[in-house]
């Protein structure tokens, strides 16, 4: 009997020459914790560009060849012997960032405990765009730092895809925000929530901003050690893109040698933050539906909305993580998988 498959946008090895392409996989049949989905669109992270890389190969475990993408939306097309909450024909979307599969396929599976009902105001697409950057600023927001109302936060990189979300909702749970953008999205930024926004091409945000609270760590290099400059002695810096510490080591249960590998990366930055008072940490963000069913209330009652930079068709998606990396995207990028 011949085997039922399906399109998958797959990478063959880690390295340099990832082979990045479409693949013919085996069609997924749902465990009795999960929901089967035919996926309509998924929305693209950087991590996605680094994942075939092989840095997170000691974190993030996949059997190759192994399908990209972690957010998607789609419909329910049949659920597991155990699973509540979902019956077929539910719109839903969710990330299944960790879970060792990808979403960049015409149906995947999906633990019921990850997924959420799709906000009935957003397409396909818009829902898409959304379970990472949403869940990221979310933790950092409400499970980190505690945010308060009046409490000042440093958001970097405010037309990006995490950016643009994270404004929206550090604003909506009272924060006072600044961002950085480039001359041409200043005012566009201005208009997603953002108290202050610095044009990084006229000038270092270190020299403007102080006495902030928290810190959401976007940027690569020097703009970590920057940042600690605005920051009032008991402040956060929560970072996205790493050093990763040793409690994060720890929190994974991760081996030894890791863990000293993670002490020796994060030494420089821990002993600078000791030294002002700071607290630094990294965040990797964790998928879960609970969390993405409050963040839905939120669109619904549109105190957040998705920003879409371009959609790509899925025949596209090398094109796609290919624009993305170039770091230029207003929002997000998205993949249409099927049409509605």
């Amino acid at each position: 009997m011949k085997t039922r498959t399906m399109r998958a946008f797959t990478f063959k090895r880690y390295g340099k020459s990832p082979e990045l392409g479409f693949e013919n996989v085996d069609y997924p049949s749902p465990g009795a914790d999960e929901i089967l989905v035919k996926v309509y669109a998924v929305g693209l992270n950087p991590i996605d560009n680094i994942i075939p890389s092989g840095i997170f190969k000691p974190i993030l475990h996949f059997k190759l060849p192994a399908t990209l993408g972690s957010d998607l939306s789609g419909v329910v097309i049949a659920t597991g012997s155990r699973v509540t909450r979902f019956k077929p024909g539910d719109e839903v979307f969710a990330s299944i960032f960790d879970t060792g599969t990808g979403s960049l396929a015409d149906f995947a599976r999906i633990p019921e405990r990850l997924a959420a009902f799709k906000p009935g105001n957003l397409d396909f697409i818009e829902a898409a765009s959304l379970p990472m950057v949403s869940l990221t600023a979310w933790q950092a927001f409400t499970e980190r730092a505690h945010l308060r109302p009046g409490q000042k936060v440093f958001i970097p990189a405010g037309s990006g895809g995490i950016g643009t979300i994270a404004i929206q909702l550090a604003k909506h749970l009272g924060a006072r925000v600044a961002t950085t953008t480039s001359s041409a999205n200043v005012e566009w930024v201005s208009r997603l929530g953002a108290d202050e926004v610095i044009d990084y091409k006229k000038q270092g945000f270190e020299k403007v901003l102080s006495g902030y609270d928290l810190v959401l760590g976007t940027l690569r290099g020097d703009s970590i050690e920057k940042t600690m400059q605005i920051l009032k002695p008991g402040g956060k810096i929560l970072s996205l893109v790493g050093p990763l510490d040793v409690k994060f080591a720890r929190a994974r249960q991760l081996n030894i040698l890791l863990r000293m590998i993670f002490a020796l990366m994060s030494r420089k930055i821990m002993r600078h933050s000791k030294k002002r008072g700071l607290d630094y940490s990294f965040l990797f963000v964790r998928p879960d539906g609970d969390q993405l069913t409050q963040i839905g209330k939120l669109i619904e009652a549109e105190h957040i909305k998705p920003v879409i930079d371009r959609v790509f068709p899925f025949a596209d998606t090398k094109d796609a993580l290919a624009y993305l990396e170039q770091g230029h995207a207003k929002g997000k990028v998205v993949v249409k998988i099927h049409q509605e």
